[in-house]
């Protein structure tokens, strides 16, 4: 168990300090990194004895979050809102204030600032002006290790392979897969979404691969509707006893393109969507998905920028999290 000893070790400060700061002691006098740099250590051992926030310092340091989406986007994609919510509560944890940014960019941020986390996709042009605007920068949900920044993303390959390794082990060898594109926010670059790139390769290498049976278009439920709309239409008979959708709201648009067809979920197609916000739980039958741990991505990202602010490392950082393939009746 770890004790106010290991944790002034490791911060190099006296127990007094950290039991001081532990206790929001007001009248203690330390630099907001070394008050952070205890807290963080603290929470890394697992130190629970000391008490919650009472007291906040007069000028608190702060994380600015710029979020790709306006508000009302956000509030229309939960994935996106859980990451938000996710880097807010471990900001909270560290006692940081948050400053949001909605699908614009800061010009500058308070001098008390300890960096920038964007979450979403962003084109070269904006990441580079996110790294003018403070040097200590984290991405959420878009791998931008290349381009030298850290990032935290969730594991797409791994995730696709496990659903389409479920498909086969059903026997079920003609999988169809709806997928989503994206823009950067301000409309300069196309993406391709990593979810299709592993579909493709990987079905490939097993031999089982139609460029028939893929379906691409914005990711909204309407735009899931009318792309199964066209399966149906285009492939009659042929039509794929599995699918892969890349979003469940993509999925809940395919959903009820079937239903309407006369189509049965599961026992003629199957479905399997990706993230796995409630809405998968909210319609018939419940939709399959990889469950993508959003809040943790967020709370990561919050932990990496915190370690920069106190220990800065010259390399950047790819942190990539698992996922788990969660069954429900759309694939049983």
């Amino acid at each position: 168990m770890a004790t106010l000893k290991d944790i002034a070790t490791l911060a190099k400060v006296s127990q007094a300090t950290v039991s001081r700061v532990l206790n929001q002691d007001p009248n203690l006098s330390v630099t907001e990194q070394t008050r952070h740099r205890i807290l963080t250590i603290a929470d890394d051992l697992g130190y629970q004895k000391h008490l919650k926030v009472l007291n906040s310092p007069k000028v608190r340091q702060k994380i600015a979050i710029v979020q790709w989406y306006t508000e009302q986007e956000e509030l229309d994609d939960l994935y996106y809102h859980a990451i938000r919510l996710g880097i807010e509560e471990r900001a909270q944890e560290l006692q940081y204030d948050v400053i949001r940014f909605f699908n614009r960019l800061p010009d500058q941020l308070p001098k008390e600032s300890i960096g920038l986390i964007a979450i979403g996709k962003f084109s070269q042009k904006q990441i580079q002006a996110l790294s003018q605007v403070h040097s200590n920068l984290v991405f959420v949900d878009s791998d931008t290790l290349t381009a030298g920044f850290h990032c935290v993303t969730t594991d797409f390959d791994k995730s696709v392979i496990a659903v389409i390794d479920y498909f086969l082990s059903k026997g079920l060898t003609k999988i169809g897969m709806i997928a989503g594109e994206e823009t950067t926010s301000d409309g300069l670059e196309q993406l391709i979404d990593p979810r299709f790139r592993t579909f493709r390769n990987y079905t490939n290498e097993l031999g089982i691969y139609n460029a028939n049976h893929l379906f691409i278009g914005p990711f909204s439920s309407d735009s899931g509707y009318q792309l199964m709309q066209t399966a149906i239409q285009s492939l009659g008979k042929n039509l794929p006893k599995a699918f892969f959708i890349a979003n469940d709201t993509l999925a809940v648009g395919a959903l009820r393109a079937l239903q309407e067809a006369g189509i049965q979920v599961p026992h003629q197609v199957q479905i399997i969507c990706f993230n796995d916000t409630p809405i998968t739980k909210q319609v018939f039958p419940r939709l399959s998905s990889i469950t993508v741990f959003t809040s943790e991505m967020g709370r990561t990202a919050l932990d990496v920028l915190n370690r920069q602010a106190i220990n800065p490392r010259p390399v950047a950082t790819l942190t990539r999290l698992g996922t788990r393939l969660t069954l429900r009746e759309s694939s049983l």
